[in-house]
């Protein structure tokens, strides 16, 4: 059996017909709003590693810092023989994970790109050329059906990503995901925690200006695949601190009255100066949040690890009995 198999699940134009989709009804809607799953093209995935180098972001060093220390506790906990990674991108932290786990080992990436997939299956499979790759392209946020892999199954969402889903949206994704679970298997999630709000805000507002490059970089996305005339500069970025529901929102403001024109959607956009549009959400958790979201999925927190300063959180979740 070849040691790397790919699955698509996305239609060929399912890519494009999502943007099309999303502009539409984000660029109509009151207030404005764009997902954040269009910053990342091949230039976006450029700038958002970029943007986990710079001191003021902290999520992904403290993150690694906890599978560092406790992949093989984790490993031992769930005595995982397949690990299913959502939005597994280059697959980086996840080595941690799978060089903890023992015996035969199954990685099941799921990503929407692609070439994203198979970059990363070639460099696993160069460190690890044992490992049975079952790549997936796919939108684990659409339902998902997992291929015949051993068990137990330890699906982990990494990197605080749940945070970028509204309350509703979590707690429909965390359902989907209980779903998936046999009795024996496990969620690994990561959670930014909840804390002071000049950390915060920093980490999304960096000196250098590279998040503000990220942020505009939807328009360029959007000028290049739907023929937008929109200059990224016409928009200034903004990152606020929201505390009654503990996240970040970044949005872009037009710095003056400007109009979007899109002539694949036939489309015309007004904005005032000043008008915004949200690009993100990033929620923040506290532990009895997390808890209680996971119980309202059917899931019961077993374990809970964060990093030496408290920043972030890793947790195990089981099926609930």
């Amino acid at each position: 059996m070849s040691p790397f198999q790919l699955t698509r699940t996305l239609p060929d134009d399912a890519t494009g017909a999502a943007l099309r989709a999303d502009v539409l009804h984000g660029l109509t809607h009151t207030p404005k709003e764009l997902p954040p799953k269009w910053f990342y093209d091949a230039r976006g995935s450029e700038l958002f590693d970029e943007i986990t180098r710079l001191p003021e972001y902290y999520p992904t060093r403290a993150e690694r810092e906890i599978l560092i220390e406790r992949a093989s506790e984790i490993a031992t906990a769930t005595g995982a023989r397949t690990l299913v990674e959502l939005g597994s991108g280059s697959s980086e932290k996840t080595r941690h994970l799978l060089a903890a786990l023992s015996g035969p080992v199954a990685y099941v990436p799921v990503d929407v790109s692609e070439s994203a997939l198979r970059g990363a299956a070639t460099s696993l499979l160069a460190w690890r050329p044992e490992l049975q790759v079952h790549a997936l392209v796919a939108d684990f946020t659409r339902g998902l059906a997992l291929p015949g892999t051993p068990g137990p199954r330890l699906v982990a969402f990494l990197g605080g990503t749940i945070g970028n889903l509204l309350p509703a949206e979590r707690a429909l994704f965390l359902r989907s995901v209980r779903e998936l679970l046999g009795p024996d298997d496990a969620l690994l999630l990561g959670t930014d925690l909840v804390k002071d709000e000049e950390v915060l805000v920093r980490a999304y507002d960096d000196t250098a200006g590279v998040t503000a490059e990220f942020n505009r970089n939807v328009l360029r996305v959007i000028a290049r695949e739907l023929d937008a005339d929109v200059d990224p500069e016409d928009f200034a970025h903004v990152a606020l601190w929201d505390r009654e529901r503990e996240w970040i929102e970044m949005r872009l403001r037009a710095r003056s009255a400007l109009t979007v024109k899109i002539p694949e959607l036939n489309l015309v956009v007004p904005f005032e100066e000043g008008e915004e549009v949200r690009t993100e959400v990033s929620a923040k958790f506290r532990r009895e949040g997390v808890r209680a979201e996971l119980a309202d999925a059917g899931l019961t927190l077993a374990e809970w690890w964060t990093d030496r300063a408290g920043a972030f959180a890793l947790s195990l979740a089981r099926p609930t009995a």
